[in-house]
This record gives structure tokens, C-alpha cells and sequence, in this order.
């Protein structure tokens, strides 16, 4: 098995790992950026430090998937309202001709396409380590603890973890994905010495792990417990009190585990490069969901004007509210998703196990000799309008059956949501844009968003399926 592991490593390896005139392209640009951004920032009159970072300067990046950062490191006398915007300018002046798309992480800054390449220009202060004033304050400190401490071959190392992370899906610290950043991956091999240590110490994990590599907690596990709850904890080593690991969300983690058990058992590509989604016909479609048993119930809704992280930020925000709204009604949650194409398209998606329920439910009120809850419970359902039958005593307890306000799932989602759904726990942004229409779709209703849209079916192909793309060999 490990001649296996190895081969498939070096076989990726060989692929990710930059030629040398690749190199010297990317580095002439991430150069010309540079001096571009600097001379922008001059003629605005910003004074700023302007630097490469990220992967791009850690030499941490993959072939063919070049992310180039340049920072802004400005004064700390502009106010903290005002950095995205002074830094915008600079930055749309610096990549004048280019696509440009605002982002935001901490506070906005912008992504531009120069050369066919993705670059962020990014501000932060430049103030010194600990007295940070923004989240992007620390990257340059990040780029020198690395470069300080990561040897070669662990750079190496660490575009095989990378690499591994984005084909299962979990690579991206950004709300959408909720994942391992760069950064993460850089620490973990260098606290595991190797891409093949990191994935045998996440399949033995159990529970959490702490990893503390610049020791700045030692024996006082007590405090490290009291500052940082998350299952993964990696101590920022130019940060004491911040987790690397904290946007990683416990499904990511624990795919990622999943990931790693299964690849040491049945090493392959499979994991590097997964398969593209090939969406089923509209009529296998079809037949599926007949055959499944299951509902498939959608609510579809337009464009929200918001960046990434905000767009994502507020769809899972809904999805969860809208989640409990459902199964508050009895209707059981299978599994379910937000979706978005980041255009035009928004999609909550929900597996029900049934779509519609009987109109009368049994409500079990207190025990007997809980007299006053029993007073209480009496009183509020002897003459109510829903009640169906009882109060009753049955098995020591009351008991009454009660009409249920909705015996249709998409019927509770078309009401909740009319209004734009605040009440349900919608976000603001999500909100505004369902009063001005939606669709509730379920099962063979799904038909025309699914052949109008092959993003849309890719996903829908996905999620019926359930299997990650390294499992689809097995």
C-alpha cells in the first residue's frame, strides 16, 4: 500500500509543482503588480508599503493556480471606516483595463484579473506585531514566520496537502467554503513534517487537536481550553490568542478525516483530480426523484446584491433558520443545502421525508403529578379551536390531539417566506429579495430550473448522489 501512496504523490507532485518558466512569469508579473500598486498609491497620495504575499511569496503555490497577493501596509491615521475605500481606488487605478470584483474579508478589497491571473490586492496597517487594527494585519507577519521557518521539501509537502484538500472539497477558509486556508495548510506540515504525517494524524484524530507550534501555552492547557472551544485548535504563532483553524467548519473537518482514512486504505488520483459532474438527463432526473420516495423541495429566488462572503454568509444563515421552521412544523429534514451562482440564481435545497402530513397530531403534555404544568396544560387546549380530542389522560400524562396549522411543507415555506421571511429567521439581504418573488418547487416541478441552468444541475445531480467523488470508485 505505501508504494502505492508514494507513486500517486510523486504523480501529483510532478504536476503541481511550478516548471521553472512558470515561475519566472508569475514572478516577473507579481513584481510588475508591485510597482504598479506602489506608484498608484503615490499619485493618490496613499503612503504605503506595498509587498507580495501569500503563496505567491511562500512559494507555497501550484502549478497552473497562481493566486498573486499584494498588500498595502498604509498608516494607522486613516480611519479604520475608510481603509476599504482609499484602498479601492489605488487598487482599480493599479489594474486600470483588468476585470475587477470587490470582495470582503475583514473590510473590502479587490480581486482583479491581470493576464489571465487572479490577483487581490489587499490593505492592512502596517503597524507592529500584536497591535493589529484589522484581521489582515498579520499576513506579512504570516509570509515571514513561513519563509523563516518552512524548509523546501515541506513546501513541496505542503502543495500535496493543498492540492489533496481542494479535489475533496474542503480547501477555502471564505464563508462559502468554510475550509482550510493556505496558511492553515503551511502550519500543519510544518508541525507534521510532511503531506503523508498531516493525513495520519488526522486519521487517528479523535475529538480535538491542539497544536500549538511556537509553545506559547506549554503546560497551561486550562487557559488554552478557556480561550479557543473549537475541535481543531492551531495557535497563530504570531498570534497567541487566535485559531488558524476557527473558520474551519465541523463538516469540512470531518470530510477531510473521512478523506484521509479512505486514502491510506485505497490511495488514488481520485482524490487530487475528481471526476467532473456530469449532469443526469432531465428524464433519469425525473425518474430519480419518482423512484427516490423522498420530496425534493426547492425555493428559488433571484440575484442578491452582496459580495461573497456576505451573499454566503446570509444564504446559511437562512438555510439553518428556514431548517428549523420546517421540522418546528413536523416535517422531517433529510438533508439540505444553500446554493448560489453568485449571478442570478439562489437556491435553498431540502430532502424531506414527506412533503405532506395528516392534519391531526398527538401532543403529549406534563406527567400526572406535575399538578400545576397539568392546570396549565388543561387550560390552555380544553377549548381551543385546533384541538381535536382530549385533553385525555393516557400512560400517566395528558395528552391531546391537536390540528396541525400545516399539513404541507411547501405551503408552510410559500406563506413564511411571502412576507420575505424575517420572521422565519431569513437574513436581511435574502429577505429583501424574496418579497419581490420566489418559486417553492418540489420533485418533477423542478424540471425547467434544471435543464435551464447546468450549474444548477451539477448540484442537483450531486446531491442526489450524496457520495464524495473519491468514494465513486469504490
Amino acid at each position: 500500500m505505501f508504494g502505492d501512496v508514494e507513486r500517486v504523490c510523486a504523480s501529483v507532485l510532478k504536476q503541481v509543482t511550478p516548471k521553472d518558466a512558470e515561475r519566472k512569469k508569475i514572478g516577473s508579473l507579481a513584481k510588475k503588480l508591485e510597482e504598479k500598486v506602489a506608484s498608484a498609491a503615490k499619485e493618490l497620495g496613499v503612503k504605503a508599503k506595498v509587498r507580495v504575499e501569500g503563496s505567491v511569496a511562500k512559494n507555497t503555490w501550484l502549478s497552473h493556480e497562481p493566486d498573486i497577493d499584494v498588500f498595502m501596509r498604509v498608516s494607522k491615521s486613516i480611519p479604520r471606516d475608510s481603509l476599504g475605500e482609499v484602498c479601492l481606488r489605488v487598487a482599480r487605478k493599479a489594474t486600470s483595463g483588468s476585470k475587477h470584483i470587490e470582495r470582503f474579508a475583514d473590510h473590502p478589497y479587490l480581486e482583479a484579473f491581470v493576464e489571465g491571473i487572479r490577483v487581490n490586492i489587499v490593505p492592512c496597517y502596517d503597524v507592529k506585531q500584536g497591535e493589529w487594527m484589522s484581521a489582515t494585519d498579520r499576513t506579512p507577519f504570516h509570509t515571514d514566520y513561513i519563509n523563516e521557518h518552512l524548509t523546501e521539501q515541506m513546501k513541496t509537502e505542503v502543495r500535496l496537502l493543498k492540492k489533496f484538500m481542494k479535489g475533496i472539497g474542503v480547501y477555502g477558509a471564505e464563508i462559502k467554503v468554510g475550509g482550510f486556508s493556505g496558511y492553515l495548510c503551511e502550519l500543519l506540515v510544518l508541525h507534521h513534517k510532511s503531506f503523508l504525517n498531516t493525513i495520519k494524524a488526522f486519521v487517528i484524530y479523535r475529538h480535538r487537536m491542539v497544536i500549538d507550534i511556537a509553545g506559547f501555552y506549554g503546560d497551561r492547557q486550562k487557559e488554552l481550553d478557556l480561550l479557543f472551544d473549537e475541535p481543531l485548535v492551531v495557535v497563530d504563532p504570531v498570534d497567541k490568542a487566535r485559531n488558524v483553524a476557527s473558520a474551519v467548519r465541523n463538516q469540512r473537518l470531518y470530510s477531510f478525516i473521512a478523506a484521509a482514512q479512505e486514502f491510506l486504505r485505497k490511495p488514488s488520483l481520485e482524490f487530487f483530480y475528481p471526476s467532473k459532474t456530469v449532469p443526469l438527463s432531465p428524464g433519469k432526473m425525473r425518474r430519480e426523484l419518482k423512484e427516490r420516495g423522498s420530496k425534493i423541495v426547492l425555493v428559488l429566488f433571484g440575484r442578491v446584491d452582496a459580495v461573497s462572503d456576505i451573499l454566503w454568509g446570509q444564504l446559511y444563515k437562512s438555510q439553518r433558520s428556514l431548517r428549523k421552521l420546517i421540522e418546528l412544523n413536523d416535517f422531517k429534514v433529510l438533508r439540505e443545502l444553500a446554493w448560489s451562482d453568485e449571478k442570478d440564481l439562489n437556491a435553498f435545497v431540502f430532502e424531506l421525508e414527506h412533503c405532506c402530513l395528516p392534519p391531526v397530531r398527538l401532543h403529549l403534555g406534563p406527567p400526572l403529578e406535575k399538578a400545576s404544568e397539568c392546570e396549565k396544560f388543561i387550560a390552555k387546549h380544553v377549548d381551543k379551536s385546533d384541538t381535536i380530542s382530549g385533553p385525555y389522560v393516557e400512560n400517566g400524562r395528558w395528552v391531546v390531539l391537536i390540528r396541525r396549522k400545516f399539513t404541507d411543507a411547501c405551503v408552510l415555506l410559500r406563506e413564511k417566506l411571502e412576507d420575505g421571511g424575517r420572521n422565519a429567521g431569513v437574513a436581511e439581504g435574502v429577505s429583501q429579495v424574496l418579497k419581490k418573488g420566489f418559486n417553492v418547487l418540489v420533485n418533477e416541478e423542478i424540471d425547467d430550473a434544471y435543464k435551464g441552468n447546468r450549474k444548477f444541475a451539477e448540484l442537483l445531480t450531486e446531491f442526489l448522489s450524496g457520495r464524495p467523488k473519491w468514494l465513486e470508485s469504490r
